[in-house]
């Protein structure tokens, strides 16, 4: 048997063929030289036949939840998702997904991560990949830890928005002069980011790739419109830039009040505080969104 060198990509792909945990998708790859269908088999022939059934279903609610030991350093976000509504609002499933959260504020990594991160992290007795296997198994619902964040901060804050029902969720990290006016900045910005679902907090933050398919359809656009084709690339660069601008958080018009722009209320906070004031980095968990 040919055996192929086992990627995390391949795991990944596993997992959601599968349903199993990444332990589980990583031994039965080794154990299959990398064969994926044959690593499928293996898992099936290990009583995760009904893993794989779910694992093909789509498990698109579920609930955002946010935890903190440090109000304002140290603050972790986690999505856990199942299948049906009524589920994820189970008792149930509300303590895993708290449980879960509190887990991964201590122990996950600082960053966005896939919820694979804390699959082979302890709890309950067990791992957390086998955990939640099993209240998934006892739900009969295909039940995964979708993506976590973790932020810390010493020389500024780390505030959150939890929407009420818990389907959207954000983190932000802003540097800055120490005190009330920064809290009261980065809980105004969560809640913009909340609403109006930047991807980056400046150009620099959006994926090259992005822009040249943002281009691309400009491109063709402007074509198909019939525009001359010696101001084609003038119209194709002002898309660019009104897409920037709308999905880029420093650039964006504040929810609040449209007549400013987000750069600027940072800008007047700073000026207001006696420091620089710079928003590092954000993370927005809507239930069901990739």
């Amino acid at each position: 048997m040919t055996t192929k060198a086992v990627t995390p990509k391949d795991i990944s792909e596993l997992r959601v063929r599968t349903g199993a945990g990444m332990m589980d998708c990583k031994a039965a790859l080794e154990e299959a030289g990398g064969d994926m269908d044959l690593a499928v088999e293996l898992l099936r022939k290990k009583g995760i036949a009904k893993a794989e059934k779910r694992g093909g279903r789509s498990a698109s609610q579920g609930l955002v939840v946010i935890a903190s030991h440090r109000a304002g350093q140290d603050v972790t976000m986690l999505e856990l998702n199942c299948e049906t509504d009524f589920v994820a609002r189970t008792d149930d499933f509300v303590a895993l997904a708290r449980e879960l959260a509190a887990l991964a504020e201590r122990e996950a990594p600082v960053g966005n991560h896939s919820g694979a991160v804390l699959d082979g992290l302890g709890f309950r007795g067990q791992t957390v990949a086998e955990v939640v296997k099993q209240v998934s198994g006892k739900t009969g619902e295909a039940m995964a830890i979708k993506r976590v964040a973790r932020f810390q901060q010493s020389a500024g804050t780390v505030q959150s928005y939890l929407h009420h029902n818990g389907q959207v969720g954000v983190l932000i990290d802003v540097e800055g002069p120490a005190g009330e006016g920064l809290v009261a900045l980065a809980r105004e910005l969560a809640l913009h980011i909340a609403s109006a679902d930047p991807v980056g907090v400046s150009d620099a933050d959006i994926p090259a790739e992005h822009v040249e398919r943002e281009r691309r359809i400009a491109a063709e656009q402007v074509a198909s419109e019939g525009k001359p084709e010696n101001i084609r690339a003038k119209i194709v660069e002002g898309k660019i830039r009104k897409f920037l601008a709308e999905r880029t958080l420093l650039s964006q018009a504040f929810v609040k009040d449209e007549t400013k722009k987000i750069g600027d209320l940072v800008a007047g906070a700073a000026k207001a505080l006696g420091g620089p004031v710079t928003v590092r980095r954000f993370a927005r968990f809507k239930v069901g969104e990739a």
